[in-house]
């Protein structure tokens, strides 16, 4: 979505409380886009002017000495006024700026000229009426009735979708109207869980502190989930930190669901579905280049430019390799639980699959990718009732982890992809001899009813409309913006109630290796709830991860948890890895030869301490240590690897070369091995076995980000010159390395 640079300029005036500022430049602004034919409407001068009018009556009172005790009030209302001017003018912009939202916007009123609360109701209402009525109608009648009323309901539920996700900052009395509808045991669930969504839209295009409101109320009083998890994932990811700073009740509203259980819970599982979301294309990889070519080689089918065709059994082939078919459906299996497993785990299996058949006119309106799957929907109703194959379709649609957005995909493509399979797998689909499941696994219906289940599917929903709808680039897209994806990052989220929470996000980011995620959301948690364990997780993530704090490092994260609790292992191991980082070897050597009076047979801080001793001069104790381990693990390519190095400073190179033979005798070696042996060679004084090798760790490390220069000028020069290397040999050996 474009931004307006102007327009966000005075939201922020407006939120840092510089209102006169403000009102200068919206008023500016506006007379600028007088001449421009529908830029400004009068509603927009008339308010612009009514604002001017007003602050200039409170200035005159303040120039006068008078002591207005509402003045502060006064203020803060007439900057909420600014903002919520600036948002409609900023909309306003948007529609002229966009074909496509100006078509959106005039498509609806256009249609209909009534759009009040009672009009939208009564209509909905009557849908429902006269659907019950329906049941009463013969037969013949009732299937034809049937579809021309679910025709026109489609219609005008498309219209109202479009004008609500074009229309202006809604007032209070709005709001409370369309909370009423939503929540309403009268209409159709179908119809409000859409209401929801195009809410939803519409927020996050543009704030609107009561279309916020009302995603915040449907949350905490609905009784149908569908509606609850629709809410919620539309409160969560609208809410906005720059504009609570001018109304302060989106805040207050934030934490006061916060403190629900339930809510802390379903946050949190909703943060990592998000990020299961961002993962589709890595998922998608995963199963085209990983997973369905096993399945499709134990499935005896192959693609071919009419569609799927069998592979004809090759007898002789059975006779030499007797065990090949079995171990190929062995694969085939395996495969399948495989896809399954990910499927359970939260990836989103199906997008790679359905972002294919996003193509059919249904998706060029922005209402069907979040209308909720029925089969009545005039735009699959006959494929639905009159497939070859309709046992087929109803089960496997019912059975599988779908969005409503590819159920649609699916039912629209089937008859074609019907066509393109073998005539003998149709005729089983067809006669219902062939069992429908789902590649990713059969969900039961009772398990397809929990709130995570229903959330990540509307999730998917969501992330399909903005990955694939034609016009998407109109919209601000959420999962283009860390401060909404990742919304545990955002400062409404800094809530007290939240902090357990936030760690098990942080959690389940680090374990993916997601460190700088993971810092931002740990960096968030609620001072007041810090302590052992949340400093251990940020300095282990700012160990890993990119941190941008000058003020803190990870040692000084360890230290406080130490301050806390003097004797945390965890705490003390951290702080030694982080001093060791920092090449501050000797207070590391002093951290690990404390951690080894507790445990000293632990191999980890054996191995930590040995390498400190090998960078303050103590060679033989390290070495003496390192033998040790060596002796115990003679497996462990760490050890080895560390040893062979210590070898390596003590001059004992022949050793240190036996070690590094083995650790290069393997597939792919670890680039730190060859670079290791190459020292080890040049130190040795063999300059033409050193060459090579150093050429080959700069093929091996690519065009990764590194410096040969650097690694001898900084990184082990101290060593180099010790034994005798100097500058001019080492210039020589670069030139050598690079020819």
């Amino acid at each position: 979505m474009k931004k307006n640079e102007t327009l966000e300029k005075i939201f922020q005036l407006a939120t840092e409380a510089r209102l006169g500022e403000a009102i200068d430049a919206l008023e500016n602004y506006l007379l600028g886009q007088v001449g421009q034919r529908g830029a400004v409407r009068q509603q927009d001068l008339e308010q612009m002017n009514a604002l001017r009018d007003d602050y200039r009556l409170m200035a005159e009172y303040w120039q006068r000495g008078y002591d207005d005790p509402q003045r502060e009030k006064v203020a803060q209302r007439l900057l909420r006024r600014v903002w919520v001017l600036t948002a409609n003018v900023y909309g306003r912009w948007l529609l002229l700026d966009s074909p496509f939202l100006k078509a959106l916007h005039q498509r609806p009123r256009s249609q209909r000229a009534d759009w009040s609360i009672a009009s939208v109701r009564s209509a909905m209402e009557t849908f429902v009426a006269d659907l019950a009525l329906l049941e009463l109608e013969p037969e013949h009648t009732r299937q034809q009735k049937s579809a021309n009323m679910y025709k026109e309901h489609a219609e005008q539920m498309r219209d109202l979708f479009d004008y609500i996700l074009t229309s202006r900052q809604w007032s209070e009395g709005l709001a409370d109207a369309f909370i009423s509808i939503v929540l309403s045991p009268t209409l159709a669930s179908i119809d409000q869980q859409l209401i929801v969504s195009a809410v939803m839209l519409s927020a996050m295009q543009m704030f609107c502190p009561q279309k916020f409101r009302v995603l915040c109320e449907v949350y905490r009083q609905a009784t149908d989930e569908q509606l609850r998890q629709r809410a919620l994932i539309g409160w969560a990811l609208t809410a906005d930190a720059q504009a609570a700073q001018l109304f302060p009740e989106v805040e207050q509203t934030v934490a006061s669901l916060c403190t629900d259980e339930r809510t802390q819970q379903e946050l949190a599982e909703m943060q990592m579905q998000l990020f299961y979301c961002l993962q589709a294309d890595q998922d998608r990889n995963t199963i085209q280049n990983e997973i369905l070519p096993d399945i499709m080689s134990g499935s005896k089918l192959k693609v071919t430019g009419k569609g799927l065709e069998e592979i004809d059994d090759d007898q002789l082939d059975d006779i030499l390799h007797p065990e090949a078919e079995e171990l190929s459906m062995e694969r085939m299996e395996q495969s399948v639980r495989r896809m399954a497993d990910m499927q359970r785990q939260g990836a989103d299996v199906y997008f790679g699959g359905f972002s294919q058949m996003k193509r059919f006119p249904f998706f060029n309106e922005a209402s069907n990718w979040f209308v909720p799957f029925y089969p009545q929907h005039p735009a699959i109703s006959a494929t639905w009732n009159g497939s070859r194959a309709s046992r087929f379709l109803k089960t496997i649609t019912r059975m599988g982890a779908f969005c409503d957005s590819d159920k649609y995909s699916f039912v629209l493509g089937f008859n074609m992809v019907l066509d393109r399979m073998p005539k003998n797998v149709i005729h089983l689909i067809e006669e219902g001899e062939a069992m429908a499941m789902p590649m990713g696994g059969e969900v039961s219906t009772d398990d397809q009813q929990q709130p995570a289940f229903i959330r990540r599917m509307c999730l998917q929903n969501l992330y399909r409309f903005f990955r694939l709808f034609s016009a998407r680039g109109e919209f601000r897209n959420p999962f283009a913006e860390e401060a909404h994806v990742l919304f545990f990052c955002n400062e409404l989220f800094r809530q007290p109630e939240l902090a357990q929470q936030a760690m098990a996000v942080g959690r389940f980011l680090m374990k993916r290796r997601q460190w700088t995620e993971a810092l931002k959301v740990l960096s968030n948690i609620a001072p007041e709830k810090h302590g052992v364990p949340l400093y251990i997780m940020l300095g282990t993530a700012m160990q890993h991860g990119m941190s941008n704090n000058p003020f803190l490092s990870p040692a000084d994260c360890f230290r406080q948890a130490l301050l806390i609790e003097h004797d945390n292992e965890r705490a003390k191991a951290g702080l030694a890895r982080s001093l060791f980082a920092s090449h501050d070897y000797e207070e590391a050597l002093e951290i690990y030869e404390q951690l080894l009076e507790g445990k000293p047979d632990h191999g980890a801080y054996q191995q930590g301490a040995a390498v400190c001793m090998l960078h303050v001069g103590r060679e033989d104790d390290a070495l003496k240590m390192l033998y040790k381990l060596n002796y115990l693990h003679p497996d462990d390519v760490a050890v080895s690897r560390v040893l062979a190095w210590a070898l390596t400073l003590t001059g004992k190179y022949d050793q240190a070369d036996k070690i590094y033979e083995q650790l290069l005798g393997v597939e792919n070696p670890d680039p730190q091995d060859i670079l290791n042996q190459a020292y080890c060679h040049w130190l040795a004084r063999r300059i033409s076995q050193a060459i090579p090798q150093f050429r080959r760790y700069v093929q091996t490390m690519g065009d990764a980000d590194f410096s040969l220069e650097q690694e001898f000028m900084s990184t082990e020069h101290q060593h180099l010159a010790q034994r005798g290397i100097t500058d001019t040999e080492i210039r020589l050996m670069l030139d050598a390395a690079r020819a």
